[in-house]
């Protein structure tokens, strides 16, 4: 029996075409699915190639009896219950490196649209208003930047702020010395917060990791400071966020992702002038779409033909 394969969430349908049209795999044609969708093909998938939108709980696990392998097109596995796949001898890879690049862009441009307060002039403008003296901002030019989480996003946002000649720390206690000669490490996570003009985060979801930034963290940063997320939401506590940014104790936050998504519309944070949002986009971009679609064929083929699991996501 053909590997009977669904992919669940928007991607780019040129890097399946290939696989699609392959007489060794039968792969549901449409995506993205409706929840009820899903549901009524999951009796029948062998495999899942999702992106974050597609929660895998135990619920659908079990609502899927032959399934034997699951690609998150991207690297965050959080939404995944890696422990229960385990059980089910469920098979978990991700896509690391695909969207890296797409990601640290990201985070530079979710960091310059605070510095800049681009988006809210650009609403001023919409409402046919010119104010000027309103959006003065602050450069990027020799500030000092903490990034918090060393890996390899982290490292290539570290790249690309070098021709803003920004002086670069970083905190992370997985990396024992700087790969990078123009970085330096930070001793420790308030050293970061309380010295730099602009954090960025960039580390991954883990218990360690859950809740990290909250007001202890915030109220070490100065009033100029900007904080950045294009991380993982569930990392900063949003309450206290919202009342260091209302009362004035931060510049500006410009975050990605957020602790629940969609973002709820009641939202405190969505009431902020100076809180500036973006619909987890970090590896929105074509270009990213057909690096991961594209590992995520190379996988599903080494997978079902030559039984090898690359990029296994270790439990």
């Amino acid at each position: 029996m053909k590997p009977f394969v669904v992919i669940t969430d928007g991607m780019d349908a040129r890097a399946f075409s290939g696989i699609k049209e392959d007489s060794l795999f039968e792969v549901h044609p449409k995506s993205p699915l409706t929840p009820k969708e899903l549901k009524e093909l999951l009796p029948r998938a062998n495999a899942l190639v999702i992106r974050s939108a597609t929660k895998i709980d135990r619920e659908l696990i079990d609502s899927a009896p032959r399934l034997k392998y699951i690609i998150r097109a991207g690297e965050g596995t959080d939404h995944i219950d890696k422990l229960y796949c385990k059980e089910k001898g469920i098979a978990v890879s991700n896509t690391p490196g695909a969207n890296n690049n797409s990601a640290a862009e990201h985070a530079l441009a979710l960091m310059m649209s605070a510095l800049r307060s681009i988006p809210q002039a650009h609403g001023s403008m919409k409402a046919y208003k010119w104010e000027k003296s309103r959006f003065t901002g602050l450069e990027l030019w020799k500030k000092r930047v903490g990034i918090v989480g060393f890996g390899r996003i982290g490292q290539i946002v570290a790249k690309r702020l070098r021709g803003f000649e920004t002086d670069t720390l970083f905190y992370d206690p997985f990396v024992t010395e700087s790969p990078l000669d123009f970085c330096q490490k930070a001793k420790t996570l308030e050293e970061i917060f309380s010295t730099c003009d602009v954090v960025t985060l960039h580390t991954p979801l883990m218990e360690k990791t859950k809740n990290m930034v909250t007001a202890s963290l915030l109220g070490l940063m100065g009033r100029n400071a900007i904080l950045v997320n294009a991380s993982r939401g569930k990392i900063v506590n949003e309450d206290d966020l919202y009342a260091c940014l209302k009362e004035g104790r931060l510049r500006a936050a410009a975050f990605d992702v957020f602790a629940v998504e969609p973002l709820p519309k009641d939202s405190k944070l969505m009431g902020l002038d100076n809180f500036i949002m973006t619909p987890h986009l970090g590896a929105g971009t074509e270009e990213a779409q057909r690096r991961v679609g594209q590992m995520s064929v190379m996988q599903l083929r080494e997978f079902f033909q030559n039984d090898k699991l690359l990029n296994e996501v270790v439990v």
